[in-house]
């Protein structure tokens, strides 16, 4: 097996300095063709290649980014990350990932080993506990000096900075709209607490939709799921109002899955008695029996405008950068829990 070769390795093997293998690598005429020639057909055998953090820190740029993502199982999350490694390995960069757990603790932990020294920008999505708290000092101390960051789909409108967000209100009008226009005419929502801002546009988005189509707003039709409490007994009280609904827009796949499960179990069937789409066209949506309708939100898409805007501001924060507000849009993926044979 070959060892790992370096500049200095490769100087020695030829007896001269480390200034020359290096004009020698980069085909400089100072050095002779015979020289150039053999070192460069040295290096090449022992795959040479440069050290890429000794370069970086001579331009004073690491070339590496961070994101901080709530979860790692959640696969929208996982889309992000694909479409921002996509365009940042195609620029040069590295990607290094954590994980809050939904933790304010664990957030500001990552936040401050990233910013460390050892990235060039943040990518982040705030965690449900950073959320809830309100506290965002942590995100205001970053751009105070000079730690050029992004949001996405969670964003936060008391921080300055750039975000990417899915439009959550016209997507939870197009959930809503699939249900009235299939004649649902007592139509539920499944959704975050407030402090969740794409529950809270999601649920804009199913309010709109109902009062444009002369249907009655029903307060027990709202379930707000509370994380501290148990999600099938908070969905359940539908199936016991005297008079349910006949469809469901839940803001989630969980949710629209966890929904599907409890309403079979009681025997309703899907999509005859009961239509349901759900949010965010993961793998739960396709696979559940029957596959969810649902929207997609389009998670690639959103890593590669996260990592532009990113790219944007770290090549152009030195001339007073002004940060920008992208939003995807969002489209219906109709299958078999919404439409009837």
């Amino acid at each position: 097996m070959k060892s790992k070769i370096t500049l200095k390795k490769i100087a020695k093997e030829f007896d001269v300095s480390i200034s020359t293998v290096s004009k020698a690598l980069k085909n400089s005429h100072e050095i002779s063709e015979e020289l150039r020639e053999k070192i460069q057909a040295f290096a090449n055998y022992y795959h040479y290649k440069p050290n890429s953090l000794a370069l970086n820190l001579r331009s004073q740029k690491t070339k590496t980014i961070g994101i901080i993502i709530p979860e790692i199982v959640h696969h929208f999350f996982t889309t992000v990350i694909s479409g921002i490694e996509h365009i940042a390995n195609e620029k040069g960069y590295n990607v290094m990932i954590c994980v809050s757990n939904e933790s304010f603790e664990k957030e500001l932990l990552n936040m401050e080993m990233l910013a460390n020294g050892i990235v060039d920008g943040i990518i982040v999505s705030p965690s449900k506990e950073t959320l809830r708290k309100k506290d965002f000092k942590h995100f205001e101390a970053l751009i105070a000096n000079g730690m050029p960051l992004v949001m996405f789909d969670r964003t936060i409108d008391e921080v300055k900075c750039s975000k990417v967000i899915v439009d959550d209100e016209g997507g939870g009008y197009l959930a809503t709209k699939h249900l009235i226009d299939i004649g649902c005419k007592k139509i539920a929502i499944i959704t975050t607490e407030d402090f969740l801002t794409v529950g809270s546009q999601r649920t804009k988005g199913y309010l709109k939709a109902i009062k444009e189509s002369d249907l009655a707003v029903r307060e027990n039709f709202i379930i707000c799921i509370d994380d501290k409490h148990d999600m099938n007994e908070q969905i359940a009280q539908l199936f016991s109002l005297s008079d349910p609904p006949d469809g469901i827009f839940a803001v989630n796949e969980i949710y629209a899955a966890t929904t599907m499960k409890i309403a079979q179990k009681l025997g309703w069937n899907i999509p005859d008695e009961l239509a349901i789409i759900g949010f965010t066209d993961g793998f739960i949506s396709e696979f559940t029996n029957p596959p969810l309708s649902t929207v997609a939100q389009h998670g690639f898409r959103m890593g590669l405008k996260s990592f532009e805007l990113l790219l944007d501001e770290i090549e152009h924060q030195e001339e007073g950068y002004s940060h920008r507000i992208e939003k995807i849009s969002t489209d219906l993926i109709l299958r078999k829990s919404t439409i009837k044979e």
